[in-house]
């Protein structure tokens, strides 16, 4: 007779994470909103109420993009910043099984997570094909697969990437200062301010965010790690930020320290992504992979960005590879943005290549 032993081969039960209080407030605590396709119901209450699910990323005007970019079955397509998929998907709709969308993305965690979610869908490789490459590639693709007759480019960071706090993509939750869309290549933010100079920490601020206390942040920052060489944390820079503002008066000193926490991790995010150099590109190249006629669609998050897609659009427009571009920036509706905190800093630009 053969022994049979219960020991093992056997996966052990693993509990849910628990939570203190009646809502969870961790990120691995929402194991409700990370498992959309089992809690429906907790995710549209969370929507609702203006919330954006854990794990999860509302796409913003939607309805917007897809009036101006005229999506007929069997165009060919690409979506410049995967993310969570949302545009994807309401663009695959539109092609009806006919013809065929690309979609880039550089983060290799969240892009895998949305090419199986596409799948499930129903938007497989017949119609669908998911590249990891930087947007500033766009040149390299079309060599590849041909010209688009259209091309959406959201230049947000996706809420995935800002909730789970061991991406480092917000102060509001502890986790290590990372701040790369593919943590797999180049280095964190963490090691970027450790070997950082005063002057370079300043000008980064102040080029990338905006900065009005870029010199008082600088050099808290520099104290620190001349006092230490340990890895920095997300709640420690958001802390040295708080004491680099100490001198605000205090009724005024909480909004002040968040709002120069939100700009320092911004500028901290556009440097280690080299994200000026990408947009850059992407903009510099976005019309010679267009067809002729073909469309173009920015969505922007900050006035850099917003005044380096308006430039690069009104230049191509006055030496007439544009035919057309939006004359006024275009903003979500004040519907969208009460549902959607997110969507409030949003700016869409467009632009028609012109026709042979």
């Amino acid at each position: 007779m053969t022994e049979i032993n219960n020991d093992t081969n056997q996966t052990p039960h693993k509990r849910r994470v628990r939570y203190s209080g009646t809502h969870p407030r961790s990120y691995k605590e929402k194991y409700k909103e990370l498992n959309p396709e089992k809690y429906g119901d907790t995710i549209e209450k969370v929507i609702r109420k203006g919330g954006t699910p854990a794990g999860m990323h509302i796409s913003i005007m939607v309805q917007e993009i897809l009036d101006f970019l005229q999506i007929q079955p069997g165009m060919q397509g690409l979506d410049a910043t995967l993310g969570y998929g949302g545009h994807t998907r309401k663009m695959l709709e539109q092609l009806k099984g006919e013809g065929h969308l690309y979609a880039l993305d550089v983060d290799p965690i969240e892009s895998e997570k949305t090419k199986a979610r596409l799948a499930g869908y129903g938007y497989g490789p017949e119609i669908l094909t998911v590249k990891l490459t930087n947007f500033a590639n766009i040149d390299q693709v079309a060599e590849e697969v041909g010209k688009f007759d259209f091309v959406l480019a959201d230049l947000g960071v996706s809420s995935m990437q800002i909730d789970n706090p061991d991406r480092g993509f917000t102060y509001k939750a502890e986790g290590p200062l990372d701040l790369r869309m593919n943590p797999m290549e180049g280095i964190s933010a963490s090691d970027r301010l450790l070997g950082i100079s005063k002057e370079e920490l300043i000008g980064m601020l102040v080029e990338n965010s905006d900065e009005p206390y870029a010199e008082e942040i600088a050099e808290k920052i520099l104290q620190r790690n001349r006092k230490s060489k340990a890895g920095w944390t997300t709640t420690e820079l958001h802390e040295v930020i708080a004491s680099a503002l100490a001198r605000i008066p205090e009724k005024e000193r909480k909004e002040a320290v968040k709002k120069a926490s939100a700009r320092t991790f911004q500028a901290l995010r556009i440097d280690v992504n080299h994200e000026f150099e990408a947009l850059y590109a992407l903009m510099e190249k976005l019309p010679f992979v267009l067809k002729p006629n073909g469309r173009a669609a920015i969505l922007t998050f900050h006035s850099g960005e917003d005044r380096l897609v308006k430039k690069t659009f009104q230049q191509f427009y006055r030496e007439g590879v544009y035919q057309d571009i939006a004359k006024d920036v275009i903003r979500p509706s004040q519907e969208e943005c009460i549902q959607n905190s997110r969507a409030r800093s949003t700016k869409l630009r467009w632009a028609i290549r012109a026709g042979e």
